[in-house]
């Protein structure tokens, strides 16, 4: 029997999922398999029929994605049927993913747990929740301001080098310098992302959400991923690059609360004894929540903002506790904030005093509003829409003309960085020569020219008395160019000419830059178009509106990022909270409405197509509509490997051994039942316990949870960190073990949710993401069949496996 088993192994591997399992994480949560065990006897023939079936399985289980040679295709490249369940894009790496299990595991080591718990151990715990909640905000709030300052700095040194040579004339050696800190600062970002965290790549947001969704892909949040998030973001805003450092620090605060939610990290050895981990996804869950909103507040010294994108953008299960704590989180991050501000405001903080935090506060005058305001703001509204479906548009075509380059390995990647920021470089540096020189304005309160600083008033190559407008916006960091547009009282300030040209370089400039291999976000390349036209509309509209410029600025990008990103309540309250003006709210609000409504008559919003790009299998809040003609059943696939409730170790292991399954029904049989009963459902990573644990018995008893707690504590089967799990080679099983017997009763989930074999698979799919499960048993409609049907996972509801199931199905009724 055991040759048989090793010749299927063998075949197995032929089919290419051992080797995928080695290039990164085992593949879990598919489904459970199927061994009709039923009295423990070594019956040959049940179970060579049983393993010839899982074998086909096994050897199908990749069948619709050309027998897995469809995962070596590269970064987002188009791929065929069924590929997006079972894999995913970190990075250029095409990894295996699983899912998370938010559910509680109500076993009898569980409940044993609870029980013997005291009040004192209870306020521990929820004290512990509070402690780490103020602990990611206060790293989080610091590593924004370290962020800040740094980008500040870095960036005003090269501006400030840059603007000396050109009061020399020294015209040439001036872009030499300008250029080639730009270059060397991109690559440094780069080789960071190609080489130490792939994952850092992008603004990490797609990523995030995913998580909170239950997906957990490799090593998106590792400590190596947050520390190229934070050097490499610094060094690709500092190079000029169009992008910003917003989306990456929501990435960035998801990393720190991971990383102080299993207690630190024993690869890197930054491990902290006094920070027990938590037991469960769920509570990293709401961590890492709470580390995503922070992110946003330390980013846009937004806090409110922040709780509303995580409510919003980020979530996807949300609860009045979470609420609380996160705004508690939100809280703690403005506090550090306005505390290290004050600190720089004594100019201790090197060449940009306030440490480049954020912060535009256009305060208007303007109260009311009339009928040609209105109009301006639905058309700012109409126009929004249709630029942002485009941006998401063809964002999606270029990622997927990049993923050819970026497959090819590291030095290309860094290549591809390189050739991208010599182009920004050459259009920063020489579009500006295309404008022409303007006379200061008289009676200005800020010296005109700037020189030495930040200002609207470059001088660039202009006689002393005028400046380059167009030179005002280039050569300044992102955030004083956003600063310079959304200034109140300067309608004649920027030319026609400089917005249009300075449009159309930003608008491609944050397309081709986004998809590179650094740390990137999109808000601020779509602040930055959005306020472009905004003023283009307002300066167009003047003669009928009585709105300033700057408010025009602040709607045109308010409706860009509503057309683009599709959120309206979080990026309203960000904007409002950025610019400190209250009095544009129903302006603002009115015109996401109107811009995420026209972008939605086109495509979906950009972070939900990367999510769908990168493949990770991100289940919708709402079932398609094509999943209301089908039931549960139709879905389910074998063969179902279920254990009995006191099981034969060999089998186990076998079971460990030839499949990734993460969850095995649990069947009991007579003499422990009357009858064949589902007494519950039985965790990989529980069982690789309880083998290395070898508490055996000779005979085919129950031991009882008393037996487990002597060898066993609940915490001894809490997931660990990323990383830090048993594995199945960690088990050393001899072979006279193999035929003794192990009781699962007390590791047994004895409450797992069940549905019926007819249930809409449209309803299974929204109770199955409302309640975040990883399994899902189905179970007969009629009595005197066995008493599970299958088990219905993340992988059963995604398109891909119900369309390949089922092809004459229209996807779209």
């Amino acid at each position: 029997m055991h040759l048989f088993l090793d010749l299927i192994r063998l075949r197995i591997e032929a089919d290419g999922i051992e080797k995928i399992c080695r290039r990164a994480a085992e593949i879990r949560g598919s489904r459970g398999g199927a061994m009709d065990n039923q009295d423990g006897s070594n019956d040959i023939e049940n179970i060579e029929g049983t393993w010839r079936e899982m074998e086909r399985n096994a050897s199908g289980f990749y069948e619709n994605e050309n027998d897995a040679g469809s995962v070596r295709q590269p970064l987002l490249r188009k791929r065929t049927m069924n590929t997006t369940s079972q894999i995913a894009i970190v990075g250029a790496n095409v990894c295996p993913i699983e899912s998370l299990d938010y559910e509680i595991v109500e076993n009898d080591l569980f409940k044993q747990d609870w029980r013997s718990r005291k009040k004192i151990q209870i306020f521990q715990y929820v004290l512990l929740k509070w402690a780490l909640a103020l602990l990611i905000g206060l790293a989080t709030g610091v590593v924004g301001f370290f962020n800040n300052l740094a980008v500040e700095n870095i960036a005003g040194f090269k501006l400030l080098l840059t603007s000396n040579l050109m009061l020399e004339h020294r015209y040439f050696t001036a872009f030499l310098a300008y250029g080639g800190i730009n270059l060397i600062l991109a690559a440094a970002a780069a080789a960071l992302c190609a080489y130490i965290a792939p994952a850092a790549a992008g603004s990490g947001i797609p990523e995030v959400k995913a998580y909170l969704n239950g997906v957990d892909a490799y090593s998106i949040l590792a400590p190596s991923t947050l520390f190229v998030k934070i050097f490499g973001s610094i060094g690709g805003v500092s190079a000029g690059f169009v992008l910003g450092k917003e989306g990456p620090m929501v990435h960035t605060g998801a990393c720190i609360a991971n990383l102080l939610g299993q207690g630190g990290s024993r690869k890197y050895h930054l491990t902290w004894t006094w920070l027990r981990y938590f037991k469960s996804d769920r509570d990293r869950r709401d961590l890492i929540t709470c580390g995503s909103a922070a992110g946003v507040a330390a980013a846009f010294r937004a806090p409110v903002g922040g709780v509303l994108f995580a409510l919003e953008e980020a979530a996807s299960w949300w609860r009045s506790a979470l609420l609380w704590r996160t705004f508690f989180t939100t809280a703690i991050v403005a506090v550090v904030l306005r505390g290290l501000i004050e600190y720089c405001r004594s100019g201790k903080c090197g060449l940009f005093g306030k440490g480049g935090l954020i912060m535009f506060d256009i305060s208007s005058n303007v109260s009311t509003y009339s009928t040609p305001d209105l109009i301006a703001v639905i058309v700012l509204g109409i126009i929004g829409g249709v630029f942002g479906a485009l941006f998401n548009y063809l964002l999606d075509r270029i990622l997927r003309t990049y993923s050819f380059i970026n497959e090819k390995g590291a030095p290309y990647k860094i290549l591809l960085t390189i050739t991208i920021s010599i182009l920004t470089s050459c259009c920063s540096y020489g579009l500006p020569w295309l404008a022409k020189c303007t006379p200061c304005p008289k009676d200005l309160e800020e010296e005109c020219p700037t020189v030495g600083r930040s200002g609207n008033f470059k001088n660039f190559h202009c006689p002393p008395g005028y400046y380059n407008d167009l030179a005002s916006l280039f050569l300044n960091t992102n955030d004083d160019a956003i600063r310079n547009l959304f200034s109140g009282g300067t309608g004649n300030e920027f030319h026609m000419s400089t917005l249009f040209l300075f449009f159309a370089a930003i608008y491609g400039l944050g397309l081709v830059t986004y998809g590179v291999a650094v740390p990137s976000g999109l808000f601020i390349p779509v602040i930055l178009a959005g306020a472009t036209y905004g003023r283009i509309t307002g300066t167009l509209l003047g003669p009928i509106s009585d709105l300033d410029a700057g408010l025009f600025a602040l709607l045109g990008a308010a409706s860009f990022l509503g057309g683009t990103m599709r959120m309206t309540v979080s990026v309203c309250v960000i904007l409002l909270e950025l610019t400190n003006d209250l009095l544009m709210l129903s302006l603002v609000m009115l015109v996401l409405l109107i811009s995420k409504t026209v972008a939605d008559c086109f495509n979906k919003g950009v972070y939900d197509q990367i999510v769908m790009m990168k493949g990770l299998p991100y289940m919708e809040a709402h079932a398609e509509p094509y999943m209301r003609h089908l039931v549960a059943g139709d879905v389910v696939s074998g063969p179902l490997i279920t254990f009995s409730g006191v099981e034969k170790v060999g089998n186990i292991v076998q079971a460990l051994r030839l499949t990734g399954h993460n969850g095995f029904p649990v069947i009991d049989e007579p003499p422990f039942s009357d009858a064949p009963e589902l007494f519950g459902l039985v965790l990989r990573s529980h069982l690789l316990v309880l083998l290395k644990g070898k508490r055996f018995t000779r005979e085919r008893v129950k031991t009882g949870v008393k037996e487990i707690l002597q060898r066993f504590g609940a915490f001894d089967f809490a997931k660990a960190g990323s990383g830090k799990g048993l594995k199945f080679e960690d088990l050393n099983i001899l072979e006279e073990e193999m035929d003794m017997f192990v009781d699962l009763h007390p590791i047994t989930n004895t409450s797992p949710y069940t549905v019926v074999e007819t249930m809409s698979l449209a309803k299974a799919a929204v109770l199955f993401r409302e309640l975040g499960l990883r399994h899902l048993c189905v179970v007969p409609k009629t009595p005197g069949r066995p008493p599970i049907v299958g088990i219905l996972t993340r992988h059963d509801f995604t398109p891909e496996h119900i369309l390949g199931l089922f092809p004459h199905i229209h996807p779209h009724k």
